[in-house]
């Protein structure tokens, strides 16, 4: 075992400075711990896609009426969700006033300015940021405890790490608290950045001022693998991409860029994002297995929060994984402070964590929403029931010089022609009830 006296130690080391991580570590330093707060890249935000929706109750607790200052984008007042075959699209479309007011519901954001700024307010309060440092192994102690970090010969030692690395969180997996996370629980999320000048942006979403619009959709736009697309108005500039299941992606050997490339053009998209400039493209790995993949969150020395916990909810209409992971960073700072209150930096002493979770709409919306990945890789999403819809809708809108056919009529041929039984629709209605 390597002698580690010499070598300085903090209270807590945050690995990752995205929301969760530099949440943690603002309120950690907010109440005189010594925090460091340890980012890969150049700055918090660098290595995230650009442009995402903040919903706003858990950092409004926190930061109250943090939009004042911090670099948000568009107040979030319509969502649509779209229901996409190859020719035609079904929308359901809601805009509410309410939204426009405070407090707000959900801002878009990007990421790269986003998490600059928050990263901030933890160097403000007194945690030191340390960019350009890659972790590459968990240091332990003679009980197999974690006390630090490594990043190549250099050392650090605290009494808490808290793993905010990330989907595929690698301190997660050194610590023992996972192991390799199955490829039908991650999504590919590809996304692009596209520059647009406000004014197109607000005449072609029907916005006014910092109003901002959501797209959900869901079909054709992923050719058939399990996920869905999305479009975010930014003050100017669209976020545009897919998140798709891994696994279905490899075994339909289809390529993100060439999906995201084909979403783009159809022509529903196409006529939003026209003219625009690509500024912005990337691609990562997204927490898609909900409940069932969340690794233990504690062990003796170390914690995880957001998505490094597996904290995500998509359940067609929005998705969530920022609020979630500012609630998870709130429970860590309580449950570590709680611990260093009784010198115990255990599995047991830091145990709380993981209740307080369970008492938060964290682990509460998380098994709302526990189902929900099993009912969306039902292969009728994304090809019968678009088709379904659309054939329907195109039946309503034609009228020729024959008598009308009733709805239901319509309805079950549109359902047989698109190899969809009665049964099929029984049990996919009950499934997703019972998921969303």
């Amino acid at each position: 075992m390597t002698d580690h006296t010499s070598v300085d130690k903090f209270d807590v080391i945050v690995v990752g400075a995205g929301v969760a991580g530099s949440t943690a570590a603002y309120l950690l330093a907010r109440q005189g711990l010594q925090v460091v707060l340890i980012e890969r890249g150049p700055y918090p935000g660098s290595k995230n896609l650009s442009g995402g929706v903040l919903y706003t109750h858990s950092l409004h607790q926190i930061l109250p009426n943090f939009w004042e200052e911090a670099p948000v984008e568009r107040c979030i007042t319509n969502q649509v969700v779209i229901f996409m075959t190859g020719s035609a699209h079904f929308n359901i479309d809601y805009k509410d006033e309410a939204f426009s007011k405070a407090p707000y519901n959900a801002f878009t954001v990007l990421r790269g300015k986003f998490d600059r700024w928050l990263a901030e307010q933890a160097e403000a309060a007194g945690a030191i940021l340390v960019p350009r440092i890659r972790v590459d192994r968990v240091l332990r102690g003679h009980q197999g405890e974690v006390i630090g970090i490594a990043a190549g010969e250099e050392e650090m030692l605290a009494d808490v790490v808290i793993a905010a690395d990330g989907a595929n969180s690698f301190l997660a997996q050194e610590a023992g608290l996972r192991g390799r996370i199955p490829t039908h629980q991650v999504g590919v999320g590809v996304k692009e950045l596209i520059a647009l000048p406000r004014e197109t942006i607000e005449e072609r979403f029907r916005l006014d001022g910092r109003e901002g619009a959501a797209y959900a959709i869901v079909g054709y736009a992923t050719q058939g693998v399990a996920g869905g697309g999305f479009l975010y108005t930014n003050l100017d500039t669209i976020s545009a991409g897919l998140v798709m299941r891994l696994d279905d992606l490899v075994q339909n050997k289809l390529k993100p860029g060439d999906v995201i490339e084909d979403f783009l053009s159809q022509p529903m998209i196409a006529g939003l994002v026209k003219g625009g400039k690509l500024v912005e493209y990337g691609a990562h790995l997204v927490p898609e297995g909900g409940l069932a993949m969340m690794p233990r969150l504690v062990a003796d020395g170390i914690l995880v929060v957001g998505d490094a916990a597996g904290l995500g909810v998509n359940n067609g209409f929005v998705i969530r994984g920022m609020d979630l992971a500012i609630g998870s960073a709130a429970a860590a700072a309580e449950a570590i402070l709680e611990a260093r209150a009784r010198n115990d930096f255990s599995t047991g002493g830091l145990g709380d964590y993981a209740q307080k979770l369970e008492k938060s709409f964290v682990l509460a919306d998380m098994r709302t929403y526990a189902r929900t990945p099993e009912f969306f890789s039902n292969d009728r999403l994304y090809h019968a029931y678009p088709a379904m819809l659309t054939d329907l809708m195109r039946q309503i809108y034609t009228h020729h010089a024959v008598p009308r056919e009733h709805l239901v009529s319509m309805f079950s041929r549109s359902a047989r022609e698109n190899g969809v039984s009665l049964f099929d629709l029984v049990r996919d209605l009950f499934s997703g009830v019972r998921s969303l």
